[in-house]
């Protein structure tokens, strides 16, 4: 039998089989990545459009972060302006209710007070005890509530007083009033009526001014009710040279009663 040439032998039908295996698979592999080339584009698409949503949904949420982190601090600048308007206004309460400004306007408690001095007065003073004689308070006259007037205490409720020639009398005894210009020369008599004194009624108070020849007192309108008093003189701020506490200068009597206080200087 004659031999075929190497080269012309058929292929064996297996390998056949096999090289057309190879060739389906290699056309299955194709035609497979290919449909997971379709997935993973839909995959992609559908990944693209469902994060879509969600980054919308994640901007409105910073924006709407935003836009609470504002509100917040709007909040809070808010709360603090009301914080602190709210304290200013205590702290106005609270100083109106324990000192006054005061200024002193013309002569009648010269040589110790001068016309511009710039005083404050102490509102809580007269709230704890009653004025003592030598302090010098700010009143409401009974002649007039719309104006204040700054006045010397001399005589305390209960106390009998006599004016007589210029010179004082407590209970009898002249009273020694050091903080007096020398130049008073005021022989203004009191009571008007002649008599040998007037008693202090209960809660009163007779005040007068320094400056006796110049000052409307009570000489004039009577004395005060304790009501009628605002505060103590408490402390000049102007003019500077006389910047300090202003000190109640207690007159002393002669003889010595058991009201006398000790003698300070009226200005510190």
């Amino acid at each position: 039998m004659p031999t075929l040439p190497p080269t012309c032998a058929p292929s064996p039908p297996m390998s056949s089989r096999a090289s057309v295996c190879r060739s389906s698979s290699a056309e299955a592999s194709t035609e497979a990545r290919s449909k997971c080339a379709i997935r993973v584009a839909k995959s992609s698409n559908g990944s693209a459009l469902s994060s879509s949503p969600r980054r919308m949904a994640a901007q409105h949420e910073s924006a709407a972060g935003a836009a609470s982190s504002e509100g917040s601090t709007a909040s809070s600048l808010l709360r603090e302006v009301a914080e602190v308007v709210v304290l200013a206004v205590i702290l106005y309460v609270g100083i109106s209710f324990a000192v006054q400004a005061v200024h002193v306007e013309g002569l009648s408690m010269w040589s110790t007070l001068d016309n511009n001095d710039y005083l404050i007065a102490n509102k809580i003073d007269y709230r704890l005890h009653a004025p003592q004689r030598g302090d010098i308070i700010i009143l409401r006259p009974p002649t007039n509530n719309s104006t204040d007037f700054i006045k010397r205490v001399i005589a305390l409720p209960g106390e009998k007083l006599l004016i007589r020639s210029g010179i004082v009398y407590i209970n009898g005894h002249k009273l020694d009033e050091p903080y007096l210009p020398d130049e008073w020369t005021n022989d203004n008599s009191y009571p008007h009526n002649g008599s040998d004194g007037e008693v202090m009624p209960a809660n009163s108070y007779f005040v007068m001014g320094d400056n006796r020849n110049r000052s409307q007192d009570s000489r004039f309108f009577g004395p005060i009710t304790r009501d009628r008093i605002d505060g103590k003189a408490w402390f000049r701020i102007w003019p500077i040279d006389h910047f300090g506490n202003i000190y109640s200068q207690v007159p002393i009597l002669e003889t010595g009663t058991a009201s006398v206080g000790s003698r300070q200087p009226a200005i510190a």
